[in-house]
């Protein structure tokens, strides 16, 4: 088990799929167990691989890594997407944390009831173009990378940010220029490429279905 990469979770973005881009931009494959039922997470549990009692767990290097944070911060550091110096990386994890920030609230947004859910997209969009999306678009202005003069796990995740929010609001980057071309170069990058393309294990967004399972077998465990 030791020399493969094993992630845990539901079949479906959450917490994990961010954790599956920087996999799969590190070049790392990796296989999934998807859980589907209460007992499957029950287990993990009983058999004492959820640290905290919570998923998402990837199996790496002989670990069973949990917390999506530390997990993500691992791989990053480990396949040099993680910067040069403490400077850069603080740097990193501010950009890094606003592009889930941004993520999360779409998450949460398209798990809520319908009744809802057009006035709280409404005030993610004014909070993206407003607060979010200018501050990036001013950083890619000064560089083609968000730190430094590398790929960084900060442009990895606002990559999967800037695409998230298109799926929701499909005109919202027409007026920012440089992450439309920041878009662009990250798509050559031939890791990424891959990753985009029809049967990878990039997940779509959820349906129904996939609500539901989400709420079985992980409720109140994810992180």
């Amino acid at each position: 088990m030791s020399g493969k990469v094993v992630l845990y979770y539901f079949d479906g973005r959450g917490k994990m799929e961010s954790i599956r881009w920087l996999l799969a931009v590190a070049g790392v494959e990796f296989e999934e167990v998807f859980l589907t039922t209460r007992a499957q997470y029950e287990k993990l549990v009983n058999d004492g691989a959820l640290l905290f009692h919570q998923v998402p767990m990837v199996e790496m290097d002989g670990m069973k890594l949990v917390q999506s944070k530390a997990i993500m911060n691992y791989i990053a550091g480990k396949y040099n997407l993680y910067g040069k110096d403490p400077k850069e990386r603080v740097m990193i994890d501010m950009y890094a944390e606003a592009a889930r920030d941004i993520m999360d609230m779409i998450s949460m947004v398209l798990f809520t009831s319908p009744d809802n859910k057009k006035d709280e997209l409404e005030k993610v969009q004014v909070k993206a173009k407003v607060r979010t999306l200018p501050a990036f678009e001013k950083a890619l202005g000064a560089s083609q990378f968000l730190v430094g003069n590398q790929l960084s796990c900060a442009d990895v995740n606002f990559f999967e940010a800037s695409l998230m929010l298109e799926e929701v609001f499909p005109t919202i980057l027409s007026s920012f220029p440089n992450i439309q071309a920041f878009q662009k170069r990250m798509k050559a990058i031939p890791a990424i490429s891959k990753f985009l393309q029809p049967g990878s294990q990039r997940k779509p967004l959820p349906d129904d279905a996939l609500r539901k399972t989400a709420k079985e077998p992980t409720s109140l465990t994810l992180t």
